[in-house]
């Protein structure tokens, strides 16, 4: 994932003890996929060489990294990596954004498929972490919805997922998950993005660049908020 910049300032502390949610599963994923396409599908007319929110990529080029970003999670939990593997896949210039919209839900069916037949106890390597299936289910599901809403916002398009009672359950679920500090006391689209780097929000500042998540299971998280100790690449 990529991480915008900003001027604002760290995080407040962690709430202490990590939050407790229903398990992700395999569904899930394909749900987020589902998502990304009822969204961006009506927009595949638009102008997609517009940037993608506060990224520096295009919107496809956006769409295009997801696809790879969700391949590099299967190839890693599928090995059981313990280091980082050559690419899967590193873009493809050629594709249209309705075949990259098609390879957003095929990716995510691979990952879903490879974390539903991983045994308990399977881990994969991330920089931020060695990962369980859950662990790469949710960021699976972070790519997908977080590039969804960075699309959205460089299409011009309203992109508000949570309107939806299961959607917004998903999003919150993912949250718990990934950003066990992320707040719980107002919608969960906001927090969300907030987590990820997006927006700020009335009592939280933006955060900076150095965003990170938790991506091993959440019984070896320490309890306070994950950064990145280096850019990312």
């Amino acid at each position: 994932m990529t991480h915008p910049g900003s001027s604002h300032g760290a995080a407040p502390p962690p709430v202490p003890g990590a939050p407790t949610a229903p398990p992700l599963d395999p569904a899930d994923l394909r749900a987020a996929a589902t998502v990304c396409h009822d969204a961006l599908a009506p927009a595949l007319g638009d102008d997609w060489s517009r940037p993608a929110g506060d990224l520096a990529w295009t919107c496809r080029q956006t769409l295009d990294h997801t696809v790879d970003a969700v391949l590099f999670y299967a190839a890693h939990l599928a090995t059981r990596a313990t280091a980082r593997l050559p690419d899967l896949r590193d873009s493809d210039p050629a594709r249209s954004p309705a075949e990259l919209l098609a390879a957003v839900a095929a990716a995510a069916a691979v990952l879903a498929e490879i974390a539903a037949a991983a045994p308990p106890a399977a881990r994969g390597y991330h920089p931020a972490g060695m990962a369980d299936a859950e662990g790469f289910l949710a960021m699976g599901c972070t790519e997908i919805l977080i590039h969804t809403a960075d699309i959205a916002q460089g299409l011009d398009r309203s992109f508000r997922p949570t309107a939806d009672p299961a959607t917004r359950a998903l999003v919150a679920r993912v949250g718990a998950r990934l950003f066990p500090w992320m707040p719980t006391d107002g919608d969960p689209w906001d927090a969300f993005r907030w987590v990820a780097g997006r927006i700020a929000l009335p009592d939280r500042p933006r955060l900076a660049p150095d965003w990170y998540w938790q991506c091993a299971p959440l019984a070896e998280w320490d309890g306070t908020i994950k950064k990145r100790p280096a850019p990312p690449r």
